[in-house]
């Protein structure tokens, strides 16, 4: 029973980087490789964090820059539980700053990440800030190769996040880019007010300055972005600013 638990605190914690009250002062990097795993939390408020970077009052400061490699296969993540969120190839932070660069690169194949719950959050191979903010010379760069995946948040105001950047309170001074390849592949938000992203950009209050430049290259092959219930949103190789 021991080896069982020990396994379990392994498959949650190996792959990924987790800080709460934050601060760092320059450079936090990952790099995973997963292979027909399974990493998954249960309980209400509950985290499943694979092959990713995730903080919550965040900062990194002095040169900040954030680096995100995931290389995930034959794999499954899961969050199961309201306002539970499941993190797979990605990088997420909530109160947010950084002070130049944010930077994933993720290639999932014939994987699975799903969120249960209300308000739950599905993240795979995506970045997402919420307060926001980037500065000195900025960058949010989000690369990702997605193959016969799925990724699901499932529950009122949930959102499922396939290959997309998105921010809220926004900021950056200069460029945002995503590049995403999905193939064969499935995003799905389902409950009122749920929404799924797929290959795209969205930001919220924005700005981005410096020149700017917000660039979304999308290549999606059959494949499907959904969103089910009242006030839903889904998009598709898109930008949309507000």
């Amino acid at each position: 029973m021991k080896n069982i638990i020990l396994v379990v605190v392994i498959l949650l914690l190996s792959t990924s980087y987790c800080y709460a009250g934050s601060k760092v002062d320059g450079k936090v990097m990952n790099d995973a490789k997963v292979k027909e795993s399974m990493n998954m939390a249960i309980g209400d408020g509950s985290k499943a964090n694979m092959g990713s970077i995730k903080m919550k009052n965040s900062e990194v400061g002095k040169g900040g820059v954030m680096t995100n490699k995931a290389d995930i296969q034959k794999s499954m993540n899961m969050a199961i539980g309201d306002k539970s969120t499941a993190n797979m190839g990605s990088i997420t932070m909530d109160g947010s700053k950084v002070k130049g660069r944010v930077l994933n690169n993720a290639k999932v194949n014939e994987s699975m990440n799903m969120a249960v719950g209300k308000g739950s959050t599905a993240n795979m191979a995506s970045i997402t800030m919420k307060n926001s903010k980037v500065g000195k010379g900025g960058v949010v760069s989000n690369k990702a190769d997605i193959q016969k995946s799925m990724n699901m948040a499932i529950g009122d105001k949930s959102t499922a996040n396939m290959g997309s950047i998105t921010m809220d309170g926004s900021k950056v001074k200069g460029r945002v880019l995503n590049n995403a390849k999905v193939n064969e592949s499935m995003n799905m938000a389902v409950g009122k007010g749920s929404t799924a992203n797929m290959a795209s950009i969205t930001m919220k209050n924005s700005k981005v300055g410096k020149s700017g430049m917000i660039h979304n290259k999308a290549d999606i092959e059959k494949s499907m972005n959904m969103s089910i219930g009242k006030d839903s949103e889904a998009n598709m190789g898109s930008i949309s600013l507000e």
